[in-house]
């Protein structure tokens, strides 16, 4: 099967302060993902996987290798484009929800819509985005504010709001951190089905092995290494 998401001797170096010697996080990282499919990476703190999801998301560049994504060489693309991929083709859930105070639920979802490169506008664009709540189980908060709501709830919204524009990729970095043991469960239980019923490719970083276990993969960063996690 053809690799949806293809990473190629991919490395990653931050310069060190006063002038010594750069940092590399990792180097020579290979992984092949096929679309559809889950995939969880663990490994101790510091050792590079929330900047190995940044490099895929394109929120970062890498110092050397190759990212393919849904047949799209990430390098090559422009700063404009980067962005425009970006807010199409990629949902992000971090550990915080990074709601807008501000603003309901409801317009919370629509957010990445509003940047102007989605096609649907007005009474669409927010029919789509109530869907989104139900199908995470918070259309009786849709008129609510953030601090309105439970944290668990905040996270629900927040991958109600990374689906808004129907992206191919879900990327989730530690989105169970900030939750108990209760609403970690049913937030994982979200995410399997959204993989399941819409097709998403989810890549999640994780410190919990109990977790990842419920991926269709698990692959182990360390020591500035990814290899294959044995169950």
């Amino acid at each position: 099967m053809e690799s949806f998401l293809k990473l190629t001797n991919l490395s990653k170096t931050y310069p060190s302060p006063e002038g010594e010697e750069p940092v590399d996080v990792f180097s020579g990282v290979n992984l092949e993902i096929s679309k559809g499919t889950s995939v969880a990476i663990v490994g101790p703190s510091g050792s590079g996987k929330s900047t190995l999801l940044n490099l895929i998301g394109t929120l970062d560049q890498p110092d050397g290798g190759e990212i393919l994504v849904d047949g799209k060489v990430t390098g090559s693309l422009t700063a404009d484009e980067a962005a425009s991929f970006r807010n199409q083709s990629i949902g992000f859930v971090f550990q915080s929800h990074h709601l807008l105070p501000q603003c309901t639920v409801l317009e919370n979802i629509m957010v990445p819509s509003l940047a102007g490169l989605s096609s649907r506008k007005g009474s669409e664009l927010k029919e789509r985005a109530y869907g989104l709540l139900e199908k995470v189980g918070l259309s009786h908060r849709a008129n609510h504010r953030p601090a309105e709501i439970s944290g668990g709830e905040k996270q629900r919204a927040s991958v109600a709001r990374s689906l808004i524009n129907e992206p191919s990729l879900l990327l989730a970095d530690e989105p169970t951190g900030a939750l108990d043991k209760m609403n970690s469960e049913k937030l994982i239980e979200l995410l399997i089905e959204l993989n399941q019923t819409l097709g998403l490719t989810l890549l999640m970083v994780t410190h919990s092995l109990e977790i990842a276990k419920q991926m269709k993969q698990t692959y182990l960063m360390d020591e500035g290494k990814l290899n294959l996690f044995e169950k």
